[in-house]
């Protein structure tokens, strides 16, 4: 059995990989993947996910395709922004209020919460070491939001994260302070960058 021309097509665009529901709507059962599956034409890799044989696993893009609302943050986000030289050992996310990451958590997720008005305030697609996009927050709202949580990290990747973000080119500081002052933490943003800038 081979793979269909209509799931091909989607495959490609997502780097090898394509979701039941991506598969549904192109008209392709949930049969039919678990044929394709037996005949070795494509690797279920999680419920609902699917890969092509041989390809690699990109487990940040695949916990994004599962679970719509997790954005990438704090440890994750700078890592994704090059922030850090440190490999995330587990994956940092932030979902709203009232969300139940009991599941996340028992994954291995570091979790936080933050209000629905303010989750995805300052999100960006960025790029996996493996080339997907995923959901993250972007420079300025992954500072601020380590800022926000310097008591559950460790304050020398946070010191050396607001280090390169100042030296960095497409650092905006206007919106830094935005995001400080909705956060609440412009005075600590202002303290920082006086001693770095």
């Amino acid at each position: 059995m081979s793979v269909p021309k209509e799931l091909q097509s989607i495959l490609i665009k997502n780097g090898g990989t394509i979701t039941t529901a991506q598969a549904n709507e192109v008209g392709v059962s949930n049969e039919r993947l678990r044929l394709l599956v037996n005949s070795g034409d494509l690797e279920r890799v999680t419920f609902g996910v699917y890969i092509l044989p041989n390809e690699f696993v990109d487990k940040m893009y695949i916990a994004q395709l599962r679970r719509k609302k997790i954005i990438y943050s704090h440890e994750t986000a700078l890592f994704l922004h090059d922030l850090t030289d440190r490999d995330p050992v587990g994956y940092t996310v932030t979902v709203p209020t009232g969300y139940n990451a009991t599941k996340l958590r028992k994954d291995g997720f570091t979790v936080f919460t933050i209000k629905r008005e303010l989750h995805k305030l300052g999100t960006a697609e960025l790029t996996t070491i493996f080339g997907h996009m995923v959901i993250a927050y972007g420079l300025e709202r992954t500072i601020c939001d380590c800022l926000r949580s310097r008591s559950k990290m460790d304050i020398s990747i946070i010191t050396d994260a607001v280090k390169r973000y100042a030296r960095r080119k497409d650092k905006n500081l206007n919106t830094l302070m935005d995001m400080a002052e909705k956060f609440g933490v412009a005075k600590l943003i202002r303290s920082y960058m006086e001693v770095i800038l």
